[in-house]
């Protein structure tokens, strides 16, 4: 999944400063109802990953059953840690 490919969908634009307050938290809950409607792993981790940067990530032991996908989301949650510190 890509990433501008996600915020076009969810958004309306590729462009993050162009979105209006509105349309963020539309596209936010959007984003929210469609993690917890999809069963596969790998659009899972995408979305939550989206909403981690967006700020609206949900807890990690509610989004991930698997200890596999917490342990992956954990190491996202450092990588971008580390690339802000940057």
């Amino acid at each position: 999944m890509d990433f501008d490919d996600q915020l076009q969908r969810y958004f309306g634009t590729a462009d993050l400063a162009s979105i209006h307050p509105e349309a963020l938290s539309a596209g936010i809950e959007h984003m929210r109802v469609d993690f917890g409607l999809t069963t596969d792993r790998g659009r899972r981790f995408a979305l939550w990953a989206v909403l981690y940067m967006l700020g609206s990530a949900m807890d990690l032991d509610k989004a991930f059953e698997d200890e596999a996908d917490r342990d992956s989301a954990r190491d996202f949650m450092d990588l971008m840690d580390r690339a802000q510190d940057d």
